[in-house]
């Protein structure tokens, strides 16, 4: 059996190595590798511009690249914005919060919201509605805790092993911060997970529906949803605009003196807002109803 190039002249093989390496060190010599996460994120639009990558493949790495530098802190829902259900509240209640908010995973208190006591999965509550006599408490999954100073990167990683969708965010007193859930860290790579309710940008933030209702982004400027329905909402008796409120979402959620939920309605003036969509404590899509002037 003949044996390998390699085998027969092992000094030119020694040879073409050493080339190569020498062309490799003469290469980072001319053009040295990027120090820092700020030079291989202006090497990555490089290459997005030599078209080496594309548009959506440099996004995803530019998120990976600040994953590392990221805390659970950073992408958490805040306290004050957490869904939660209470243990001692009755089924036609609970029922009602998951519909209303329709998370597939609830975190569970009992007496107080700082006192987490597990985690209920949303299909789990239709045990009860087929064996009402079994206890809720049997239901709850453990809930998994961390710091506001985790990482999103071992965070990630800690989901795939513990097979955990959502963890709870204590501060450094031991008190409940917020929760996180695999979906937020998810969206720091890809950028937003869109739903049923989420609508590309080029087709607006207002737009009619078929039953001649409107379809309203909670982030929409004031003044454009004023000019769009021909109102003055958020006006003084002098006329002038709240410059406190740049959103309908904001101004709503002043007026109601709480953050709104899934379901609940306001109505200003002529208009009826119903809450289709939120997420992180704010409106992501208002239902607009014109209400007749005797009506309102």
């Amino acid at each position: 059996m003949a044996d390998p190039p390699s085998a027969r002249n092992p000094e030119r093989s020694n040879e073409r190595e050493d080339k190569r390496s020498l062309f490799q060190k003469l290469i980072e010599f001319i053009r040295p590798g990027p120090d820092s996460t700020h030079e291989l994120i202006e090497t990555l639009a490089d290459a997005e511009d030599k078209e080496v990558i594309n548009a959506e493949s440099r996004v995803m790495l530019e998120g990976v690249l600040r994953l590392s530098d990221m805390t659970a802190g950073d992408a958490m829902v805040a306290a004050p914005r957490m869904d939660l259900l209470d243990i001692d509240a009755p089924y036609e209640q609970l029922l009602r919060d998951v519909i209303t908010t329709a998370h597939s995973r609830f975190p569970v208190y009992q007496g107080e919201r700082e006192n987490i006591i597990g985690i209920l999965l949303a299909k789990d509550l239709l045990k009860l509605q087929r064996a009402p006599e079994l206890n809720l408490r049997t239901l709850l999954r453990p809930a998994m805790f961390i710091p506001e100073s985790k990482g999103l990167s071992d965070l990630l990683r800690a989901f795939r092993i513990s097979r955990n969708h959502l963890a709870m965010v204590v501060d450094e007193f031991g008190r409940t911060a917020g929760l996180i859930t695999i979906e937020d860290v998810l969206e720091q790579i890809v950028g937003e997970i869109e739903d049923e309710f989420d609508i590309d940008a080029d087709e607006g933030d207002i737009f009619a529906l078929a039953d001649h209702s409107w379809r309203v982004a909670g982030d929409t400027p004031l003044e454009r949803v004023n000019e769009a329905f021909g109102v003055r909402l958020g006006a003084d008796p002098q006329g002038d605009l709240e410059a406190e409120f740049d959103t309908v979402g904001g101004l709503i959620a002043h007026e109601m003196g709480h953050v709104p939920k899934r379901g609940e309605h306001h109505r200003m003036g002529t208009l009826d807002f119903h809450v289709l969509h939120t997420r992180g404590g704010a409106v992501r899509w208002f239902k607009v109803v014109r209400v007749p002037p005797t009506e309102a």
